[in-house]
């Protein structure tokens, strides 16, 4: 099934190739920074952690989860009002950035996913401050409430396992035989292309660096272990050892038209893929 959600850097598609590197079986599946979830609503594990360290993308997965009719009817309003008020758009993202802790969770998760869905190109981005500060998208009719989805996506999420931490201590449980897709932000492939961080803080090389040593222990244990990442020299000589896929990917993220179009990405896997020695 599709995402309900919007996402930069999300892997729609790039699927074919991450099922293809996938293991054929797993115990628990994990994906600590989960985003869009494009890999977990196509393969639909039965069991499975879910994490992302932006609190306000968890909370409204588990209000679609808790508060489905409720999401889905405020949705509907959001909509209808962003069709005939032009600035609409703004006072949601003013209420939102102002008192989003003060209201509930349904209500929260559907201000979330209206202005995913409308603002532009789906870029979720936070200032220093904290506040969201993307601008309205220029959608003619966007997909603010696909409830058919929404509902579906409520029910493949329920009964999962939620989390809001760094990636180290949502898969501090990870078990021999159990399977985690990483997808963290990507170390840069040019001097120019440093948009790595969707959320307040960073993620640099020194993060890099440790999430390599975090993934070599984690296989040492025995779990099944499938990144993806710029292909650098840097991701290279980081996953030595690791098996390394070249594919290519489309590049969702440019302020010039020239440089949109397919690059090569690595997906790297702790186990080889089938055929692979």
């Amino acid at each position: 099934m599709k995402p309900p959600l919007k996402w930069v850097g999300g892997k729609t598609k790039l699927l074919p190739e991450l099922r293809r590197l996938m293991p054929t079986s797993w115990g628990r599946y994990h994906e600590p920074f989960f985003g869009g979830g494009a890999l977990f609503f196509d393969v639909l594990p039965e069991v499975a952690s879910i994490n992302d360290v932006n609190v306000d993308l968890i909370d409204t997965y588990r209000a679609l989860v808790r508060h489905t009719d409720s999401v889905i009817e405020m949705l509907k309003e959001h909509r209808d009002a962003h069709k005939t008020d032009a600035d609409y758009y703004y006072r949601v993202r003013s209420t939102w950035n102002e008192d989003r802790y003060r209201t509930n969770l349904a209500v929260h998760a559907a201000a979330f996913i209206y202005l995913n869905k409308t603002c532009f190109n789906g870029l979720w981005r936070v200032n220093l401050d904290g506040k969201f500060n993307v601008p309205k998208g220029r959608y003619k009719n966007p997909s603010i409430c696909n409830e058919r989805l929404l509902r579906e996506a409520a029910e493949v999420l329920n009964g999962k396992q939620f989390f809001s931490c760094d990636y180290k201590r949502a898969t501090a449980h990870a078990v021999r035989g159990d399977f985690i897709y990483f997808d963290p932000p990507y170390v840069p492939s040019s001097k120019t292309s440093n948009f790595t961080s969707y959320n307040e803080g960073g993620f640099g090389i020194t993060e890099q660096i440790e999430l390599a040593d975090h993934a070599r222990t984690l296989a040492r244990r025995g779990v099944q272990v499938m990144l993806s990442n710029s292909n650098t020299q840097i991701v290279r000589e980081l996953y030595e050892g690791f098996y390394l896929h070249e594919v290519r990917a489309p590049r969702a993220i440019n302020c010039k038209g020239a440089g949109r179009g397919k690059v090569t990405e690595l997906i790297i896997t702790s186990y080889p893929s089938p055929g692979e020695p």
